[in-house]
């Protein structure tokens, strides 16, 4: 067994690059070293022309939102001349709450981003296997991609760099690579540090696990723990995702495809801070995670933490001010707050028992109840229904229960909330370790397993462990409102993790304020992109 690394953190992760071999591995590998280059301005002056970049992010308010986090802190740098930025977006939208969140960013900065639709060719479900909407939309763009030539070559001037989502690596790289003029090329990873480290060994993992005698089993035959070198402790098996451990699945397949890839890129943007994966940060930018072929990563960079912004407030909103005014009403810390993202709705049974559990816990709370996966469906149930009367009737006067799209920046903020039931989607991790509030982790589907073994090894709160993944036939196993309400009660009157989760915050904002880490990761690349 590896031992834990006995690495020190630098005061400032960003201002000592070397030690973690970002400024000895070139930012633009291929490209030949050329002098800034310069327009004739008014009279005999020449000017450095305006630094454009362009951001492509996928479908998902998971991968929506940090994009968008991401160009605010970008147009919120003051540079001479401005930053320039073009958003592609994909038409339609999977969801109501993108599009008006991409409505509501365009008008925060009407001068400074360009929007350009990107329309997808029609896609037959039959033949991709998932049912998922969103993955159906990934798939989509996938299969679109080399449409993004002429839009691409459109652009004017053209950019100085491409950050993109991950999930679109593969079959946007030929696209880059077939423009007439130097186009450097990043991904935005919109999970954890963790996470991205099994993303770029998945191939070699799974290469490892192929024998002549399981070559030919539908699942793969990954031990117990993944060896992934420099990570501690080692990834579980158990904390895999389902469909990474299947053969052929759109997941697996997109993993396989796109890992190899990522060699090709010139560096690699993670929304994380020393705070919260200085290890895995550590080894992802020491040499120690490397490909078959004696490759290297491209340069990693912690750029979080992204935090919500002002665009993404929705004015006027009456269920918005119930919420702040109820919330301004209980004592600092009180209340816990319950929600699992985006893309998890539970089952009837399960949110019955998260009910239950809420009233054995005996703390206020604020749960949001999500019923469907996509907005666009069907009318859903009534929430008395879903939850059953009876609970209904015991959480009268112990809380609020939300069934619409909420703040939830806003809600973490406040000082009365003291602790969160998240599924560990990366965004609202991040959020919690902005806001010093500890996680209760009971993670969903995809990453959110991993993503929860940061927050356990962190110290940002407890996670389940026992507790089973959500959809499938995970549906049947059902974790009893005993049981919740016994942890809930954990973390809310665990001292030392209220204690922990407040020095991680600390840290968050030191990171993310004046001079600090983040700000000198966005000025590194946004001086080498002024350079192309």
């Amino acid at each position: 067994m590896e031992k834990q690394s006995t690495w020190k953190r630098s005061p400032c992760f960003a201002s000592d690059l070397t030690s973690l071999h970002i400024l000895d591995k070139p930012i633009f590998p291929n490209k030949p070293h050329l002098p800034p280059k310069m327009t004739s301005g008014s009279g005999s002056l020449l000017r450095t022309p305006e630094t454009h970049v362009a951001l492509f992010p996928s479908a998902g308010m998971g991968h929506l939102t940090p994009f968008l986090r991401l160009a605010a802190l970008l147009l919120a740098r003051n540079h001479c001349p401005p930053l320039k930025l073009t958003l592609i977006t994909t038409h339609p939208t999977v969801s109501l709450a993108e599009s008006s969140l991409i409505s509501r960013f365009l008008s925060a900065f009407p001068d400074r981003v360009t929007q350009m639709d990107f329309h997808l060719l029609p896609l037959d479900p039959s033949t991709v296997n998932s049912t998922d909407p969103f993955w159906l939309k990934f798939e989509a763009i996938r299969r679109s991609a080399h449409l993004l030539t002429p839009l691409l070559s459109s652009l004017s001037p053209p950019p100085s760099a491409l950050i993109y989502d991950v999930s679109l690596m593969a079959p946007v790289l030929p696209v880059i690579q077939s423009l007439p003029y130097h186009l450097p090329a990043y991904i935005l990873f919109t999970s954890s540090a963790r996470m991205f480290s099994l993303f770029a060994s998945y191939h070699n993992l799974v290469a490892s696990a192929l024998t002549p005698a399981n070559i030919n089993n539908p699942t793969i035959q990954f031990g117990d723990v993944l060896e992934i070198p420099g990570i501690f402790p080692p990834i579980p098996r158990s904390s895999v995702s389902p469909l990474l451990l299947i053969r052929n699945s759109l997941f697996s397949n997109i993993f396989l495809e796109d890992g190899p890839k990522l060699k090709n890129l010139n560096g690699v943007l993670i929304n994380t801070f020393e705070g919260l994966e200085a290890e895995a940060l550590h080894a992802l930018n020491g040499g120690k995670v490397t490909f078959n072929d004696g490759f290297g990563l491209p340069p990693v960079f912690p750029v979080g933490p992204f935090v919500p912004c002002e665009f993404e407030k929705l004015q006027g909103d009456d269920d918005r001010d119930q919420l702040r005014n109820w919330l301004d009403d209980q004592h600092d810390g009180s209340v816990v707050y319950v929600s699992f993202g985006s893309r998890t709705a539970l089952s009837g049974d399960q949110i019955r028992e998260v009910g239950d559990g809420l009233v054995k816990s005996g703390f206020r709370f604020l749960w949001v109840v999500k019923e469907k996966l996509v907005d666009r469906e069907e009318e859903e149930e009534e929430g008395n229904l879903v939850i059953g009367h009876e609970i209904m009737e015991k959480l009268k006067g112990r809380g609020l229960v939300v069934k619409s799209w909420v703040e939830q920046g806003e809600i973490l903020g406040h000082r009365a909330v003291g602790g969160f039931v998240s599924h560990c989607g990366w965004n609202s991790v991040v959020e919690a370790a902005w806001h010093g509030v500890r996680v209760l982790a009971w993670p969903q589907h995809g990453d959110q397993k991993i993503n929860a073994e940061v927050v356990d090894r962190c110290g940002l709160g407890v996670w389940a462990k026992t507790w089973p993944w959500g959809g499938g036939e995970n549906d049947k196993l059902v974790v009893n409102g005993e049981e919740i309400g016994d942890k809930i009660k954990e973390l809310m009157q665990s001292e030392a993790l209220r204690v922990q989760a407040a020095r991680i915050e600390q840290e968050a904002k030191k990171t993310a304020g004046v001079g600090g880490c983040r700000e000198k990761m966005l000025k590194r690349l946004i001086d080498e992109w002024k350079k192309n």
